[in-house]
């Protein structure tokens, strides 16, 4: 039955919160107005939607505007209404939340990637302002995905997909835990509903009613020992929660110590911790299954009292203790910290504020990279549920998300720290600089001289957005000039990798083309993006290869000169009027020396070779267009011969060289007969090639050619 705006204002008015209801009421005539003619897919009106978010929002407890907002979410985006008219009729703090969570549906962009990555970005940065627009997102989200059976098949796994990977991981890290399981299972219903049912069924099979008996029988013990009103609840763990730990960890169903959940609710914590004695004295506490989340949070602000223990009916089960407090954050997460124009006091003020810093650092780390697709990769990295807790020497503790290693540690630390590191100490012990961290080490960064920096080999070791940005940031500021020559350095080799070729007296413009499509302000600048990391060349290349193609198109056409003159091509065929042109043999014939042969100047490689009766010659010149492109050719006297000559290279050492030698020589299509390399003294190295020459003119374009090549010295012939 489709939910209706009269359903919206009782859940507001059982709220028993003081709610604008002038406002909502005007958000919601607006928006049904605006909507009047649109339907969704299930056939329902389309105002349904915006009404159920708004409902998950009133559960969450947010305030009047957020409301309001949810209701008018999709009405910028799918409607005429703009933001502007929003903000004359709800003021500005609306009008923000509104503009947050619509997606930028004007700009074109190149690929669904870009457009996925920039919606997030704008998103993110309305959230680094006010975190209700995030908030908005994720109901709207859940409501999309509890109504996903109506989405096209190929749509329902791509949004899962991304459910899965962005608003989970943000709901996780926001603390909202209703909300990031529920994401969690639909989005798995999707991906593997095989793998859903399985556990599902698996989890109706076992009943509830020994979790009814034991909350009943600590009840009592607890009110014996004097803890009164404690509310006890059990919960039984999420699908995806237990799909993770069989699937990825490869346990079993019955290995899964937590499925089954008892939870304590008390007053204050020294009850917490009084409670938990009388559990391990109940029942038998399973090793190495305790965790303290009260002293030491999670980095969402969860705290609670875990301990795995094992009833007579040898069914082990969780029991998280908690305070009233620590449940409602756990529940609702920042959410449960959204105050109302009573006024924030000034420590709930930091609490928002430390809980979003990590959007803040995410933001942040982007504006060092070009890339508007790595703030994807780095939410996955940055925002995965699990997490490492390691310690300083002095106690400090670290968050850092699971496979992190001592590099991002350092760099957690201070950004100093991490560009000075030599080494790590992990428990009193050397250990490498890519050991991954274990929560409860003790790490210990040994630092160097201070002006040590990092190295370029770091960015493929670091698991964290923060501590990449942050090498990044070094290299951008203290090596510049190096940065701008790797750079340069690596782009021109990926031009020889994909054969390309760029006239001299076109290279700067399409360079600068090419740079401002990669949003830099010039070549210089790309060259030093892609020498300290900024920008991935596999990034680049699409759009290279796009540049590319539109200068060959603008290329004129070669046409057959009128002057004759004799010259021997490099296979031994003489083409009258074209002079050094590449030639390659018709397959279609197979021409021979001997043969009655005729040419034919293709569009994309020099002339083709035929035999004058080859059927397609006779079929091609009866066309007018193709009649003028075929040109005299004969048998050279010396066709296919050529010698041998030794060349003597001097260079210096470096890495990558003898494949850039042998490169050289391969784009003159030169054949290489022998090829060896020693190693000499003040970083030197000595090459002794012998190649495939014609003549002598050839053999001074080939040594021209070499001595082009980075860091060779001298080549003399021998």
């Amino acid at each position: 039955m489709p939910t209706t705006y009269e359903a919206l204002r009782h859940d507001l008015i059982a709220s028993g919160r003081a709610y604008d209801f002038d406002m909502i009421d005007r958000a919601y005539q607006l928006a049904s107005a605006a909507h009047a003619t649109q339907f969704r897919r299930s056939g329902e009106p389309y105002i349904c939607h915006p009404i159920s978010v708004a409902q998950l929002l009133v559960e969450l407890g947010m305030d009047s505007e957020s409301v309001a907002a949810a209701l008018m979410h999709d009405v910028a985006e799918d409607t005429p209404v703009t933001i502007d008219e929003i903000r004359q009729k709800f003021g500005s703090e609306v009008a923000l939340l509104v503009d947050g969570v619509t997606k930028l549906t004007q700009i074109k962009f190149s690929n669904v990637e870009d457009r996925k990555a920039e919606n997030l970005r704008k998103m993110l940065l309305a959230m680094s302002q006010d975190v209700r627009v995030m908030i908005i997102k994720l109901c709207d989200r859940l409501h999309n995905m509890r109504t996903g059976d109506a989405w096209p098949e190929q749509k329902r796994r791509d949004k899962a997909l991304e459910t899965m990977e962005v608003y989970a991981p943000i709901a996780h890290r926001l603390g909202i835990s209703n909300i990031k399981e529920e994401l969690e299972d639909r989005s798995l219903q999707y991906l593997d509903p095989v793998g859903y049912n399985m556990i599902r069924s698996l989890l109706n099979k076992h009943g509830d009613d020994f979790l009814n008996d034991i909350c009943a029988t600590i009840q009592e013990h607890l009110e014996q020992n004097g803890i009164h009103g404690a509310t006890i609840r059990h919960r039984v763990k999420s699908i995806y929660g237990i799909y993770r730990k069989m699937y990825m960890q490869n346990k079993d169903f019955e290995e899964i110590y937590d499925i089954y959940a008892v939870r304590i609710i008390i007053d204050t914590v020294a009850e917490c911790y009084t409670a938990l004695g009388l559990i391990h004295d109940m029942y038998h506490p399973l090793p190495n299954r305790f965790k303290d989340y009260i002293s030491t949070p999670k980095p969402n602000g969860y705290q609670s009292l875990h301990t795995t223990v094992i009833g007579r009916e040898a069914i082990p089960f969780e029991v998280q203790i908690r305070t009233r407090e620590m449940d409602r954050n756990a529940e609702y997460g920042i959410a449960a910290h959204w105050k109302y124009k009573a006024g924030i006091t000034a420590a709930s003020s930091d609490r928002l504020d430390e809980r979003l810093a990590w959007v803040r650092q995410l933001l942040e780390s982007q504006r060092s990279s070009i890339d508007a697709t790595d703030l994807l990769s780095d939410i996955k990295s940055d925002l995965l549920p699990e997490e490492v807790l390691a310690f300083t020497p002095r106690g400090d503790v670290i968050n850092l998300p699971a496979g992190a290693t001592v590099i991002d540690f350092a760099y957690a630390i201070h950004s100093a720290v991490g560009n000075r590191m030599i080494g790590a100490k992990v428990n009193n012990r050397i250990v490498p600089i890519d050991h991954q961290v274990v929560t409860g080490e003790i790490i210990e960064i040994i630092t160097g001289p201070e002006n040590r920096g990092p190295s370029r080999d770091w960015l493929n070791i670091v698991k964290t957005s923060e501590a990449k940005n942050k090498i990044r940031n070094w290299f951008k500021k203290e090596r510049r000039d190096e940065n701008i020559a790797e750079g340069k350095d690596a782009f021109e080799k990926e031009l020889r990798r994909n054969l390309m070729v760029i006239p001299p007296e076109q290279y700067d413009e399409f360079m600068s083309n090419l740079a401002r499509r990669n949003h830099c302000n010039s070549v210089d600048e790309m060259y030093a993006a892609i020498g300290y990391g900024g920008l991935q060349l596999a990034r680049i290349l699409p759009k290279l290869k796009e540049e590319y193609t539109r200068l060959k198109a603008t290329e004129p056409k070669p046409l057959p000169t009128v002057d004759i003159k004799r010259v021997h091509s490099s296979d031994g065929v003489v083409v009258e009027g074209i002079d050094n042109c590449p030639i390659k043999f018709a397959k279609c014939c197979s021409p021979l020396p001997g043969d009655d042969i005729i040419g034919f100047v293709t569009r994309g490689f020099g002339v083709s070779i035929h035999k004058r009766d080859c059927a397609n010659v006779q079929q091609s010149m009866k066309d007018p267009e193709n009649a003028a492109r075929w040109v005299k050719s004969y048998w050279a006297d010396d066709a296919k011969e050529d010698y041998k000559a030794t060349l003597e290279l001097d260079c210096m050492d470096r890495a990558n060289l003898l494949s850039d030698v042998a490169l050289a020589l391969g784009d003159m299509r030169v054949p290489i007969y022998s090829l060896s390399a020693r190693a000499a003294d003040q970083g030197r190295a000595r090459m002794s090639l012998t190649v495939g020459i014609m003549n002598t003119v050839h053999l001074n374009n080939v040594v021209a050619r070499l001595k082009k090549v980075k860091d060779v010295l001298t080549v003399t012939r021998n």
